[in-house]
């Protein structure tokens, strides 16, 4: 199974790109975590927001495996605990699909793209910055694997 992180958003930070890596470098092969950036619409066209959200949702589309089970990160989506999310782990890891996660950009997602998704999860109440999600949403991935696995980097 292989967890992929499309993302809209690109040339981040070094910091970013640091974090990423470590996260990444420590998943196991069986449980490998990708990202795919996606380009971003420009923000200066004169386009509307949900005119702007569908061009990205075409580009994400195009980065899907045909047969990945998709979540989407959404602010309304299921406000899940780490324990939960390991469950959700877990299950995904027995039905040996990949799993793909998708951030939005400045404006979030196109509703229809939410649509044809299998959930929707949120990572926080707060707002972070979209650099800060992909980090976190790997931290919480590497987290929830080490409690499947009982790996001490996880103390209850």
């Amino acid at each position: 199974m292989k967890l992929i992180v499309i993302a809209v958003g690109t040339r981040m930070p070094a910091w970013v790109e640091t974090a990423w890596d470590d996260y990444a470098k420590r998943m196991p092969a069986d449980c490998a975590i990708e990202l795919k950036e996606i380009k971003p619409e420009p923000r200066t066209t004169g386009k509307t927001p949900p005119q702007m959200m569908l061009a990205e949702a075409k580009r994400i589309e195009a980065a899907i495996p045909a047969s990945a089970l998709r979540i989407a990160l959404d602010e309304h989506g299921k406000d899940l605990t780490t324990m939960n999310l390991s469950s959700r782990l877990e299950q995904w890891r027995s039905g040996g699909q990949d799993v793909v996660f998708l951030i939005g950009g400045p404006d979030g997602l196109d509703s229809e793209l939410k649509k044809s998704c299998s959930g929707m999860i949120r990572l926080s109440s707060l707002t972070l910055p979209h650099p800060m999600v992909r980090i976190v949403l790997a931290e919480q991935l590497y987290r929830a694997w080490a409690i499947l696995v009982n790996h001490p980097y996880h103390r209850a």
